[in-house]
């Protein structure tokens, strides 16, 4: 059997940053949770702000080291799998990855341990300096790696002398035309991540009648963010369409799945694109839709796969359902905000049983969104590992061989599923759980009773999740 060492490496780095990338998504948005949580009751003094920062960390303890250790794993593949890509890019790459450690990993490292275990130890004001220090240094983080990410989908600021690129302007090098769009998508897609999660897990504590005031206070913190958060991300989704479709026609070609370049194209909700016989079957079109939403005019040119020489065009199916997937879970994040502000304006945001039975069961739909926007912006990118210039299968180590990357794609895929799951258990322990909280019985919203109310909402509950 002949084992495609090229193919199997790129199966191998998806599995590994396709759960790694999940950590990060809630870790970032969560440092920052607790930064805010930290100056409230520094701010103050309610010890209510306290307790729920203190129940936060404890997760957030459990994340970051999966995220660490996931995430060292990482850069070892582009030595084993991808030593031509390393060798041709290392001038420009390297540096970034290097400012990346430096400027916020040690940062991260030199204070989780006061946020960790110096609330007893050290005045309130340097615990809550430690937790703004981990919140910048996951921040600093995600700048430096979409940098280099974006670097790759956009290179700029380069020469490239014998076969490797070596940086001329290390600011275009950093901000390469498609970073800023790209930081904003992925840093608002963290929060908003973060968000649902916090959301889900408020709402299960006031449908338990557990820990119900400091469950109001995530549910109503949460959502108020994300009132803000879910159109922004909508509207940087836009710009960013914008800029890729400027600077990468292929991968927009790609993800509309539009074979022929016209003006006046519709928006296909859905087909099942057919890359052999260039066209989609199955296709449901909106008239003139395409056009306005790709480029705001309605007679707008977008530019079709057909336009690209074969092995110059991205896979279609993958982005185009990704892409779709993604824009679904937008959507419906979107519509449980305005719900939610519905209730709030209606004094039912805590009393709602369906409201809340929603918000907890939709706590994965921002994991959802994160990697099927992942798939998006790496297959979009073939077949090139850094756009228009080093192709994926130039890119892979020359003696490497299929059973080599067989054997360690089966030993990762053994290992991720063995430590996630417990890593999931134990979070999901310590939230059923909830904050070590005080004698809240009845706690008030607007004058009426809560616990009450919740506590009939809740009977006959006891086995769901």
């Amino acid at each position: 059997m002949d084992l495609d060492p090229v193919f199997l490496s790129r199966l191998q780095f998806a599995w590994v940053i396709a759960w790694h990338i999940l950590l990060p998504a809630f870790t970032v948005g969560l440092a920052s949770y607790i930064a805010v949580l930290e100056g409230l009751n520094l701010l103050t003094g309610r010890e209510i702000y306290l307790r729920i920062s203190t129940f936060w960390i404890k997760i957030f303890s459990i994340s970051f080291g999966m995220g660490v250790v996931s995430g060292v794993i990482m850069p070892f593949q582009f030595g084993t799998n991808w030593s031509k890509f390393s060798d041709a890019t290392a001038n420009v790459l390297s540096p970034l990855f290097a400012y990346e450690g430096l400027m916020a990993f040690f940062l991260e490292a030199a204070f989780l341990g006061v946020l960790l275990f110096g609330r007893e130890l050290v005045p309130r004001w340097a615990h809550f300096v430690a937790a703004i220090m981990v919140a910048l240094g996951t921040l600093l983080s995600t700048f430096w790696i979409l940098s280099a990410n974006s670097w790759m989908q956009t290179p700029a600021g380069y020469e490239i002398i014998d076969g490797r690129f070596y940086p001329k302007d290390w600011i275009e090098v950093i901000f390469n035309p498609s970073f800023p769009y790209r930081l904003a998508h992925v840093v608002v897609g963290f929060f908003v991540t973060t968000g649902f999660v916090v959301l889900g897990v408020g709402a299960y504590l006031l449908r338990r009648n557990r820990a119900v005031e400091e469950g109001r206070i995530m549910v109503s913190m949460t959502l108020w963010l994300l009132t803000v958060l879910v159109p922004l991300q909508i509207y940087i989704g836009d710009l960013h369409g914008l800029n890729t479709r400027e600077h990468q026609p292929a991968k927009l070609a790609a993800i509309e799945a539009r074979w022929d370049t016209a003006r006046s194209v519709p928006l296909t909700l859905f087909a099942w694109p057919d890359e052999n016989a260039e066209t989609n079957r199955f296709a449901v079109d909106v008239p003139l839709l395409g056009s306005l939403i790709l480029t705001h005019e309605l007679d707008g040119e977008v530019r079709g796969l057909r336009d690209f020489p074969p092995d110059q065009r991205p896979p279609v199916a993958i982005p185009f359902f990704a892409f779709r997937i993604m824009v679904g879970c937008g959507l419906v994040m979107l519509a449980i905000v305005l719900c939610g502000g519905w209730l709030r304006w209606k004094r039912r945001l805590h009393h709602s049983r369906a409201f809340l039975a929603i918000c907890q069961y939709v706590m994965p739909i921002g994991f959802v969104a994160v990697v099927a926007g992942w798939m998006v912006t790496e297959i979009g990118r073939q077949p090139w590992t850094v756009y228009g210039h080093l192709r994926t299968a130039d890119s892979v180590t020359p003696s490497l061989t299929g059973g080599n990357v067989a054997i360690s794609l089966f030993a990762y895929v053994t290992v991720y599923l063995l430590v996630y799951p417990v890593g999931i258990v134990l979070m999901a322990r310590i939230a059923k759980m909830g904050p070590a909280a005080a004698d809240h019985s009845e706690p008030i919203e607007g004058g009426r009773p809560v616990a009450p109310v919740l506590a009939g909402a809740v009977k006959g509950e006891e086995g769901m999740p």
